[in-house]
C-alpha cells in the first residue's frame, strides 16, 4: 500500500512534487476498492470541496503512469481504478451488473497460449469478462 512518504518519493524520484490533490486521489481509491473518477471525485470532494472531475483524471492519469493505481473497463462507461496490489480478473454481468474477481492465474492457459501462437503477452490484471453470473443464469432455469 502506497504511503504519502512511498508516493513523495515516487513522485520526487520523476522530477514531480507532491501535491494534496494527488494524496487525496491515492487515498480515495485505496479507500474505495473499485471506483470510478465520478466516485473518486465524490470521495476527495468530501474533504477537499473545490477539487474538480478534471484533476480527478488529470491525478488518476498520472498515478497509473507511475504504476500506483490500475485501471480496468468493466463495461460500457468510465474505467474502474484500484490499487496496483489489485491482481485479478473482473467478472461483470451483464444481466444484473454484478463484479466478481478471480485469481489471474486461472487465465494463465490462455496466456500461455496466446504468447505461443501469437506472440502477444496479455496483462490479464486489465481485464473484465463480460457474461451471465451463476445467479442469474439460476434464475434463467428455474
Amino acid at each position: 500500500m502506497e504511503t504519502a512518504r512511498g508516493l513523495r518519493k515516487t513522485l520526487h524520484e520523476r522530477g514531480m512534487r507532491m501535491t494534496p490533490q494527488r494524496q487525496l486521489v491515492l487515498d480515495a481509491v485505496r479507500e474505495l476498492g473499485h471506483a470510478t473518477p465520478e466516485q473518486i471525485c465524490g470521495r476527495v470532494q468530501q474533504t477537499a470541496p473545490t477539487v474538480n472531475i478534471t484533476t480527478i483524471y488529470r491525478t488518476l492519469d498520472l498515478l497509473d503512469r507511475l504504476g500506483l493505481v490500475r485501471h480496468t473497463h468493466l463495461g460500457h462507461g468510465a474505467p474502474s481504478y484500484s490499487v496496483d496490489e489489485h491482481q485479478h480478473v473482473h467478472l461483470v454481468c451483464h444481466v444484473c451488473g454484478r463484479i466478481d474477481e478471480i485469481p489471474c492465474e486461472l487465465l494463465d492457459g490462455l496466456v500461455g497460449t496466446l504468447r505461443a501462437r501469437d506472440g502477444f503477452e496479455l496483462d490479464a490484471s486489465h481485464l473484465a469478462l463480460s457474461g451471465t453470473c451463476r445467479d442469474c443464469l439460476n434464475q434463467e432455469t428455474e
